[in-house]
């Protein structure tokens, strides 16, 4: 095994041990992205020589004895949706191709600030508007399983990268599932964390809670480890609050038979193409009894659909109207569609669509009354060329919008819960299949520890492990 294989929370303890350098893991963790990257294309945006040197000096500070921080010595990919800088930022759009910011976002500081060296920006699609990963500067990132297909997104370059280790952690952030998809079509592992675990300050509209900032890895407890560096308060983000100090450490076990859970295939009202039903199904009844209890339940979502799409275009317009109405020919068709679905909204139609998502958190919030967590797939389709915008048909059905085949991600983000997105094998075409495991707001740590346990817990069954993409059919 490679040094850029080891899982993040493996290379850190070995890091602080002395038994690895943390310029021997940025060196393999190079030449991984010399080998593949040529056909994933998901690291973007690279500063090797600043790597190398803060890798000596990460290695330096071992041998000196100093304190060591969360991260120390680890190579991470940044979203291109995050300010590092000194490192080309490009939010995926020709606006801002050859745009270096002069300082970093909260998060990436938090990152960087506990040893972090950041390597590389990871592809996204512009300004992470749809769920593939593709746009006009990079191009599109390969899901590395099967380079044709996409990785989904809008956190796909992240996901990608650590399926084929091409960094050890990274970061992503999620709206409709821009964090779980991505993790589900990968085989890795995302975590939406609750709003404001990871501070957000420069949102343009602040007091949406619904795009959060989170971490991803090839383990829960990478994850964790992640999130553990992001995690902050800052009084600039009005959803940021006191810290759990329990996130700062590594996460543990709990007793999974003590748990009640309800298992949804597609949360009563989601697209979900019948394969994938069918996977769902055999996979949970393998595991389900493991559980105190697991019961088939469906929340009530009321009309969400309607609910999600108004109030995403209505921040749409808040974040992209002026783009839109001053450069349109430059942008791609989502960040248009989202702005011209937007304007046609009426004063009505938003009250509507506030007053319907109050109804669907207090629904949520009432399943969580009654179990400890609420468990879906991840997505809805196995994955698609990376050519197609978005999943246009499901069991033959036409989807009314580019965003509807999402709606197992973003019925749930209308309830703003903590989730992560769990591997869980392949699916029926071969291709990695991921499980949402969800709590509510504010449990984050306690779904992190459900998680854990529950990868732990079968990571005998080779049916059920994190499946690995093949790393020479990749190379050249």
């Amino acid at each position: 095994m490679s040094l850029c294989d080891m899982d993040a929370v493996e290379q850190r303890r070995r890091i602080g041990t002395k038994e690895i350098s943390p310029v021997e893991l940025l060196e393999s963790t190079l030449k991984r992205i010399e080998d593949v990257n040529g056909r994933v294309n998901a690291i973007v945006a690279m500063d090797v020589d600043n790597a190398r040197a803060e890798a000596k000096f990460a290695e330096q500070a071992v041998m000196d004895g100093e304190d060591l921080g969360l991260l120390h010595g680890l190579p991470v990919g940044i979203k291109d949706l995050e300010a590092t800088a000194g490192l080309r930022t490009t939010y995926g759009s020709m606006l801002y191709e050859n745009y270096v910011p002069e300082t970093d976002d909260l998060s990436v500081e938090n990152v960087r600030e506990e040893g972090a060296i950041i390597l590389a920006k990871t592809n996204t699609p512009e300004f992470g508007a749809g769920a593939n990963t593709r746009n006009t500067v990079y191009g599109a990132t390969g899901n590395p399983f099967n380079t044709d297909l996409t990785p989904a997104g809008s956190s796909g370059g992240s996901a990608a990268a650590l399926a084929t280790g091409m960094v050890s952690l990274a970061s992503g952030s999620d709206y409709g599932g821009s964090l779980r998809t991505p993790a589900g079509y990968c085989g890795v592992v995302g975590f939406r964390p609750s709003p404001g675990v990871v501070p957000v300050p420069k949102r343009t509209v602040g007091l949406s809670p619904y795009s959060v900032q989170g971490g991803m890895g090839r383990t829960v407890a990478d994850v964790s480890l992640m999130l553990s560096a992001q995690t902050s308060t800052d009084i600039r983000d009005p959803f940021s609050k006191s810290m759990d100090t329990e996130l700062l450490n590594p996460v543990t076990e709990i007793d999974l038979g003590s748990l009640q859970v309800a298992i949804s295939t597609d949360l009563g009202c989601a697209p979900v193409d019948n394969d994938i039903r069918k996977v769902f199904v055999d996979k949970t009844n393998s595991f389900r009894g493991v559980f105190g209890m697991a019961e088939d339940r469906d929340p009530d979502l009321c009309n969400v659909h309607d609910a999600f799409e108004i109030t995403r275009g209505i921040n749409f317009i808040s974040d992209h109207g002026e783009r839109v109405k001053n450069h349109r020919d430059q942008l791609n068709p989502n960040v248009i569609d989202n702005v011209t679905r937007g304007l046609e909204y009426s004063a009505a139609d938003v009250a509507w669509a506030n007053a319907e998502q109050a109804k669907i958190y207090n629904n949520v919030m009432d399943v969580f009354d009654e179990v400890d967590l609420i468990i879906c797939p991840t997505a809805s389709v196995s994955p698609f060329p990376h050519q197609q915008w978005y999943a246009s048909e499901i069991n033959g059905e036409k989807m009314p919008t580019y965003m509807r085949w999402l709606a197992l991600a973003y019925g749930l983000t209308m309830a703003t819960p903590a989730i992560v997105s769990l591997p869980l094998g392949v699916d029926h075409k071969g291709m990695p299949f991921g499980i949402q495991i969800a709590g509510p707001n504010g449990s984050d740590r306690f779904v992190l520890q459900a998680a854990y346990s529950l990868e732990r817990y079968l990571a005998n069954n080779p049916d059920l492990v994190r499946p690995k993409p093949n790393l020479d059919a990749l190379k050249g």
